[in-house]
């Protein structure tokens, strides 16, 4: 029995999750919206920590773009340029790269429908079949900030909300303001997961 309980507490001291976030051209998905900007961090539950794993940039030949994808949110809401996703690594790149890393992996997100059900379980990205996937944060975090909704009891909180009332000192430090990129707000999102586990809520 001690054998046992050492046993699943060295499970649960290696447990790791992986969070990935996205940023893309538009919400429908593709393979009319593109991502463009991508990160992974890595949660480990029994160490509370999280790691920076991977980011980057997603190139694409823009020159072939409509004017709606090159005006883009996130072109006018972050730091990310058009020039910057026509001259980053391209996107069979970092399929491959990402691929790599998650493959076997317990994955999440904050919006997890989002980046895996509209783009990441989609072709060129197509980890359906390579990842373990993990419970949404963002619905693991509805019963937690119980923001009231429109139309149900409690809607479902933005990033920025989540962060702010769920998670304590800043770790993230993005200091009050959320950048739209791909590795802070995965951060963030990790942050989030940690003490929605430490509440017990995840």
């Amino acid at each position: 029995m001690k054998k046992e309980k050492m046993s699943r507490l060295d499970d649960f001291l290696k447990a790791e999750v992986f969070v990935i976030d996205t940023e893309t051209t538009g919400l429908t998905g593709a393979p009319k919206d593109k991502v463009v900007d991508i990160a992974v961090c890595k949660v480990i539950l029994g160490e509370n920590s999280v790691e920076k794993v991977y980011s980057s940039v997603v190139g694409h030949d823009t020159s072939k773009w409509s004017p709606e994808l090159k005006r883009s949110w996130i072109f006018e809401n972050s730091d990310l340029t058009l020039e910057a996703v026509s001259e980053a690594p391209g996107e069979a790149d970092v399929v491959r790269e990402i691929t790599e890393i998650l493959s076997g992996a317990n994955v999440t997100s904050f919006n997890f429908s989002y980046d895996f059900d509209k783009f990441l379980f989609r072709e060129p990205w197509s980890l359906r079949s390579k990842i373990k996937p993990s419970k949404c944060i963002m619905l693991a975090s509805r019963d937690v900030c119980k923001i009231p909704g429109l139309y149900d009891e409690y809607k479902w909180p933005k990033l920025d909300e989540a962060y702010r009332m769920i998670v304590r000192d800043d770790p993230a430090g993005i200091k009050g303001m959320q950048t739209h990129r791909a590795m802070s707000d995965a951060v963030m999102a990790s942050y989030v997961l940690l003490r929605l586990h430490d509440m017990r809520c995840y």
